[in-house]
């Protein structure tokens, strides 16, 4: 079989380095791809556009691609998996109005309510002044969300009633484009975040492994908000009874909630989950697509094909599919940054020491690279995401982190803390 993987991110290399595991996966075609998908063998890069939807379809038809993996959330939530589908192809990625449970945090709020899953108490406004005035007379901290897609940046847990205003206004002045017209504003939950990605063919559910994600840009969770700056799996918070606990409260619901509303979701639910104090499971939000860098620890520890569990998804046949094997020990993944990312960082700098970096035995996942006459070179914000396997999470770490050192370029910005909440949960 043929596939083809939608995106250019490090979960898409990740994807494809998976795929290519399994000996029934003869090629992979990356959109558009990056400098690591180049040059893995039996893949190639296909320079279009993640939204030249016909150009993807003409592509599939005439090269007889038998699935299309769509990594990112933004052709899912322009209705790529539709527009595919309309041409007979197979996909794996809910429709435009499944992705909705991520490009409007309006919407899947309105949808957990209806299922009656936990989740933080939130009101919507498409005014500055409406919202202001409502968040100055609620208590801090409070969070203001961008209801549409922002990159993972269009959140702000405003610790006074000052930065509130300030988020909001950001938002309706354009910070955020189209996606910041709508804010979403949520009393704030106290706990521990952690990322539950689950594959669905629309009516039944399977959690992958539990992996927590560190979206602030300093250590110690400080700063702003970022795509994420690393992960590691598994989260020992989530102990088989709380996971139990998220299937029937959370996971179920939400796919049952999908179907009475006519949507046929075939794909990843990612939910960002807060454990709070007395240990309960509560929504933060949904994602219509695997995250990135969760993918990048929860893949390497996957034993089960990756491509035949996509496609009894797509084809609805979870249901009777084997339990998924998992590998002993955990995996961290850290993302090798530009400094100044979030914000303003620059771009084309050579990038040396990824041999010697995957000698140590790490994987090293490209997420802002490419090729340029040969030489790599950085090409984003998150530039790499360096993944590690141990016996436990302690000698993922120290693995990931060695092979971090041997890897460089100008301007480069590592967290140095990634996993240390998972060393804490287990005592170390």
């Amino acid at each position: 079989m043929k596939v083809l993987v939608v995106g250019n991110g490090g979960r898409e290399h990740a994807l494809v380095w998976k795929l290519l595991q399994s000996p029934k996966v003869q090629e992979v075609v990356c959109v558009p791809g990056n400098g690591g998908t180049a040059t893995l063998d039996r893949c190639r890069n296909l320079g279009l556009s993640v939204t030249d939807f016909e150009g993807i379809g003409r592509f599939a038809l005439v090269n007889n691609i038998g699935l299309i993996v769509v990594g990112s959330e933004v052709p899912l939530a322009a209705g790529i998996t539709d527009a595919l589908k309309e041409q007979t192809l197979t996909v794996f990625g809910p429709s435009q109005a499944g992705a909705q449970i991520e490009s409007s945090k309006a919407w899947a709020k309105a949808l957990m309510q209806t299922a009656h899953i936990p989740t933080a108490h939130a009101e919507v406004f498409t005014e500055a002044a409406a919202a202001i005035a409502y968040t100055a007379t609620q208590a801090t901290p409070i969070v203001v969300k961008a209801d549409g897609l922002a990159a993972g940046k269009g959140v702000t847990v405003a610790q006074t009633p000052e930065e509130a205003t300030a988020a909001i206004e950001a938002a309706f002045a354009g910070q955020f484009g189209e996606a910041g017209q709508r804010v979403v504003i949520e009393e704030y939950l106290a706990g521990e975040e952690v990322s539950i990605l689950a594959v669905t063919d629309g009516r039944t559910i399977r959690p992958l492994l539990p992996a927590q994600d560190h979206k602030r840009i300093g250590e110690g969770d400080t700063g702003v908000n970022t795509g994420g700056m690393g992960a590691y799996a598994p989260a020992p918070i989530v102990t088989p009874t709380l996971m139990q606990r998220i299937q029937t409260e959370i996971l179920e619901p939400a796919i049952a909630a999908l179907q009475q509303q006519g949507i046929d979701y075939r794909g990843v639910l990612y939910a960002g989950l807060m454990i709070t104090p007395t240990g309960d499971p509560k929504v933060i939000e949904f994602n219509c697509r695997f995250g990135d860098p969760e993918t990048q620890a929860i893949l390497p520890l996957l034993n089960t094909p990756l491509d035949e569990l996509l496609m009894a998804c797509v084809r609805q046949q979870l249901e009777d599919f084997p339990p998924l094997q998992w590998k002993p020990g955990a995996a961290v993944c850290v993302v090798v940054a530009a400094d100044g990312y979030p914000e303003q960082y620059g771009k084309g700098y050579p990038i040396t020491g990824i041999e010697p970096a995957e000698t140590t035995g790490a994987i090293v996942f490209h997420a802002g690279t490419k090729l340029k006459q040969s030489q790599l070179v950085s090409d984003g914000g998150r530039v790499l995401g360096v993944t590690a396997v141990g016996v436990d999470l302690a000698e993922a770490i120290a693995q990931a982190y060695a092979a971090i050192d041997c890897i460089q370029f100008d301007a480069k910005y590592v967290r140095r803390d990634i996993g240390r909440r998972g060393m804490k949960a287990v005592g170390n």
